[in-house]
């Protein structure tokens, strides 16, 4: 059986590369993409083919179409086609000034890296996908956004965050009843608190909210425990849920009395 391909956005760390490490015991053959240069992460890109996948490595900034353009060239090169789309990659505020002192360069640098770019490669990937089912009958297709607890919950020093994730929802909806008619899943997950290096300096914030009970299971999620919620919607065995949300946090967003 030929594996099935996966292209992961902002792969090299954090959730993106809990969620490769995830799809590659699963078989997946991986594109896996990020902004550092390869070299930086060529241990943990051997550690992904250790489990017997092909893995490709695309240096390339989402926001930029003409890096967009050259990635899926070169996933077509060498794959083909995609089967499965997990938009990741995304940044935090480099500083996090109250919103009344927010500005609107950090504002625009969120929303072309977390929405703008995202969005644009949905669209191109989608188009990918449509061409290749109308060909020949393929495996499931799907595309899964990574959004966050704050697409939902309000935070005033990181507004421009939450605003582009909020996007993200948006987008994911969009996505789903557009791509309906080809029967191709568009999904949401939404992590909690994850332990990665982007929410290490705001540790002590987050131990404090855990043991004063802002969640349900009073612990720290980690990048595997997204990337467990990724393979099982990249099998498809929610294929009859397009356009659902999976939350992954711990039962923070749970309402409660």
């Amino acid at each position: 059986m030929i594996n099935r391909v996966a292209l992961i956005t902002g792969a090299a760390r954090g959730i993106g590369y809990g969620i490769a490490n995830t799809l590659a015991k699963e078989s997946f053959n991986l594109v896996i993409n990020d902004i550092v240069n390869k070299s930086a992460i060529s241990d943990n890109l051997a550690r992904l083919e250790q489990h017997g996948v092909d893995v490709l490595y695309c240096q390339a900034d989402v926001s930029r179409p003409e890096d967009r353009r050259r990635m899926l060239s070169d996933v077509e090169q060498r794959f083909g086609l995609i089967h499965v789309l997990v938009n990741n990659a995304g940044v935090a505020p480099e500083v996090r000034p109250d919103i009344l002192k927010a500005t609107e360069k950090s504002f625009e640098r969120l929303i072309r890296i977390n929405l703008q770019g995202p969005y644009f490669l949905i669209q191109a990937v989608a188009n990918m996908m449509i061409e290749k089912k109308s060909k020949k009958k393929e495996p499931f297709f799907c595309i899964i956004n990574i959004a966050s607890s704050n697409s939902r919950a309000a935070c005033t020093d990181q507004d421009e965050y939450c605003i582009s994730k909020a996007g993200v929802s948006m987008a994911t909806k969009l996505w789903a009843v557009r791509l309906g008619e080809f029967n191709i899943p568009v999904y949401e997950i939404r992590p909690g608190i994850i332990k990665t290096d982007t929410t290490a300096p705001v540790t002590e914030k987050y131990d404090k909210l855990i043991e004063e009970g802002s969640l349900l299971q009073k612990q720290w999620d980690l990048p595997e425990d997204v990337g467990h919620a990724v393979a099982m919607l990249a099998r498809g065995d929610l294929e009859y849920s397009s356009g659902q949300i999976l939350y992954v946090d711990g039962g923070q967003l749970a309402p409660r009395l």
